[in-house]
């Protein structure tokens, strides 16, 4: 009884914080607030001082800033229009052309950027331009693209994986190395998408692209180089065991600077700004992390996660009938909220109720980042959404049918998850 007076005390402060329009992190320790008053004898105050530091000062959440400013880096170099440059020579033979330059540089982009907005944004500024004036369908361009720049999200360097692995004490390393492989197999649905509307829709294709001789392809792919030996400098160097997830982010942080450097478009004015919007992205994450330890600390002194966790076990939910419900769950969870606060607002319930039904907490983390990613392209609250709508100018409502048959292919993703379990839990298994 105590359990279920709590809950809705706790669901009633925090739905009444989010719809007056607090920022998410303070609604989240407005919540925790309440809770430590009401249940508990602990000083509230003295319990949020000590749980903000620790949170806030882990040694794993370093890598997050760094990984940002990486991105923000790149967005500010002439990284696009090279990949584009390096990618249409080869994607042109394939089925359904260049379309899946979308596909191909947000599966690239997303390995040195981790921010699905930032993927979306830097191959979006190129490619749409592109495709636009060689004719191809604007669905076919927007759709695809809104699909694929959420593998932002699962590709390491992934800001997700970073969260969910700080919020769950989880090796950042083990979950980045999970999402390399589910991540690719998501890319290769998205391009299968591209090529069967190729041959159903045929009075749809664009003329072919001029023939371009083999030298002159492969001379256009020397525009890859750099990012993809930064791909390697980042995520080969934790895969070897060469260095940390923080050391890494610090090894792409350099060489994002040295690349923009040899490009000729490191000036202070970018520079600048590429500091100031790692800086406010940082903090961003950080208040919700905070707001988020916070809440773990009040509600495991309510007992509400073992309570749910006991529950679980007294009904006998299978796994899969478990991911099944949770699916569900985040999916009308991410209609109003982001990513990053649905995976730290629910952490605190979920973990206790996935460790109790023997789910892998490793293969759990790409599970919640593949259904967070449909979450960015659904109404109301889908953050690709509104990025697109700023630089294509359609309406909101557009865009979300255009990605209709992404998100299903992001629900068929999650049947794969579960079919394949070890597509996830492989590679972490297997680092050194």
């Amino acid at each position: 009884m105590t359990e279920a007076y709590a809950t809705i005390v706790f669901l009633f402060v925090l739905f009444t914080l989010l719809g007056s329009s607090i920022w998410v992190g303070l609604a989240l320790m407005g919540v925790a607030w309440v809770g430590m008053e009401m249940f508990t004898t602990r000083p509230a105050g003295d319990a949020m001082i000590t749980t903000i530091w620790t949170g806030a000062s882990s040694w794993t959440l370093t890598a997050l800033p760094l990984f940002i400013w990486m991105g923000e880096i790149l967005y500010r170099t002439r990284l696009s229009q090279d990949m584009f440059r390096g990618l249409a020579p080869w994607m042109a033979k394939l089925p359904g052309g260049l379309l899946h330059t979308n596909i191909a540089g947000c599966t690239i982009f997303a390995a040195v950027s981790g921010s699905s907005a930032a993927t979306l944004t830097t191959v979006g500024k190129m490619s749409i331009p592109e495709l636009r004036k060689r004719g191809y369908p604007e669905n076919m361009i927007v759709g695809t693209l809104a699909g694929a720049a959420t593998l932002g999200l699962m590709i390491p360097p992934s800001l997700t994986l970073i969260v969910y692995g700080v919020s769950i004490n989880e090796s950042i390393i083990k979950l980045f190395m999970a999402g390399i492989f589910p991540g690719l197999v998501l890319a290769a649905l998205f391009t299968s998408y591209i090529v069967a509307w190729h041959y159903i829709r045929p009075d749809q294709r664009p003329p072919p692209e001029p023939h371009m001789p083999f030298g002159e392809m492969f001379s256009e792919s020397r525009f890859l180089i750099p990012v993809l030996l930064l791909v390697f400098a980042v995520i080969g160097s934790m895969y070897f065991g060469w260095a940390t997830a923080t050391e890494a982010a610090a090894v792409g942080v350099l060489g994002s600077l040295t690349l923009a450097m040899l490009q000729g478009s490191l000036t202070f004015k970018a520079f600048l700004e590429s500091l100031m919007g790692a800086t406010r992205t940082s903090a961003m994450i950080a208040l919700i992390l905070m707001g988020a330890a916070f809440l773990s600390l009040s509600m495991g002194f309510t007992g509400l996660p073992r309570a749910l966790a006991a529950w679980i076990d007294q009904k006998q939910l299978s796994p899969i009938t478990l991911i099944a419900a949770l699916t569900l769950f985040y999916i009308v969870l991410g209609m109003f909220l982001d990513g990053i606060s649905s995976v730290v607002l629910t952490m605190a319930i979920v973990e206790p109720m996935i460790r109790q039904a023997g789910i892998d907490v490793i293969w759990f983390g790409i599970f919640v980042v593949v259904v967070v990613e449909m979450a960015q392209v659904t109404p109301p609250i889908g953050f690709n959404l509104f990025v697109l709508q700023g630089m294509t100018r359609h309406e909101i409502g557009y865009i979300s049918k255009t990605a209709i048959p992404m998100v299903g292919l992001m629900l068929l993703m999650i049947v794969i998850l579960v079919a394949f379990p070890a597509l996830a839990t492989w590679l972490p298994e297997n680092i050194r």
